[in-house]
């Protein structure tokens, strides 16, 4: 892959994990309120994903969609104004943290109802496909998610009807509290597609390069009209289900495991991130072997650590930036509620 899409989705993972934190931060400070969902440990999916999407696709969401509309290319201060429940956050402060949602960047929303995203996205699908226009829907969605009807409704028709769908599975492992083994029958959640004939993948969604791969062929065979794909990538979580949640149910080791060799962040790093071997390393590599040391070395010469910390210093900058125009922005007025209810209605009467 070239230096600069790789270095924006570096960028993207590392704003991403930035972001998250903070917003943990100012939760515990009471200046979000609700249910707040985190990230940190996914952004791998979220990232390769997206940056295989073209700005035509739609994107349907879960309540832990953050990422998603950062990455979608939603402003890092809308969003966070969103979490504060600021007038000018992507949904007026009426929606929240579960509820973001950019019409314009066709961002359809994260829903909060487990299940929610399979038929949103089934009917912009047969919208899409009705019109005959080259574009698709990705629908994200956790291991939780699968043992609804919605998954099976919704993957049924989207089969029979040959819809340019991408169901994109988030498995990390725990439906809120349950392991994956103790709520599911089927823990390989690809295979479940297999009963509608989508084609299916299971992926190390912990390595952005390979998610993003997956999702660029996924999406061609979409386009060239061959129907429905599904992803399944296998992450983890580092925080609990959501804020309120300590995450004791999982082993501690589980846990360090995943946080000292599985991070996303630091394998993306390990790409792009020059490394030159010291002078104990020369000497392994053997006395005939210069050749493969320099072609060892030129595979991973996409970025320095100058610029590595340049990006880090300036994605700080930039959530704290989101956080003060959260801040001092105003909060939504009963008049703004009501301009909502009105918007869609069509003359009925309200009791």
């Amino acid at each position: 892959m070239e230096s600069d899409p790789l270095r924006k989705m570096l960028h993207d993972m590392l704003l991403a994990r930035a972001f998250e934190e903070r917003a943990a931060q100012e939760y515990a400070q009471g200046n979000i309120a609700g249910f707040l969902h985190l990230y940190p440990g996914e952004e791998a999916v979220g990232v390769g994903v997206l940056h295989a999407a073209e700005p035509a696709d739609y994107i349907v969401s879960t309540y832990r969609e953050h990422v998603h509309a950062l990455v979608r290319g939603v402003p890092a201060r809308v969003v966070m104004a969103e979490l504060f429940g600021r007038k000018t956050g992507c949904s007026g402060g009426l929606g929240g943290s579960m509820h973001l949602f950019d019409a314009g960047r066709r961002f359809m929303g994260g829903y909060a109802i487990v299940g929610e995203t399979f038929p949103i996205a089934t009917g912009i699908g047969y919208a899409i496909a009705m019109r005959e226009l080259p574009e698709a829907v990705i629908c994200f969605f956790g291991d939780g998610a699968v043992n609804q009807g919605t998954f099976h409704e919704s993957l049924n028709m989207a089969a029979l009807w040959k819809l340019p769908v991408l169901f994109v599975c988030e498995n990390n492992h725990y439906q809120i509290g349950t392991e994956i083994h103790r709520h599911s029958a089927v823990a390989e959640v690809y295979k479940r597609a297999a009963a509608y004939r989508i084609p299916a993948r299971r992926i190390d969604g912990m390595d952005v390069l390979a998610v993003h791969q997956a999702s660029v062929d996924a999406l061609q065979q979409i386009r060239a009209g061959n129907g429905p794909q599904f992803l399944e990538c296998e992450t983890y979580r580092f925080r609990g289900h959501s804020m309120a949640d300590p995450g004791s149910y999982r082993p501690k080791v589980e846990l360090q495991a995943f946080e000292e060799r599985e991070d996303p962040l630091k394998i993306a790093i390990a790409e792009t991130v020059v490394a030159y071997p010291d002078a104990e390393q020369i000497a392994a590599s053997g006395a005939n072997n210069i050749e493969r040391l320099k072609a060892h070395l030129n595979e991973g010469n996409h970025l320095s650590a100058e610029q590595l910390a340049g990006i880090e210093q300036e994605i700080t900058e930039q959530v704290e930036d989101a956080v003060c125009f959260a801040g001092d922005s105003p909060e939504p007025t009963l008049a703004d509620a009501q301009a909502a209810l009105d918007c869609n209605r069509q003359g009925e009467v309200l009791l």
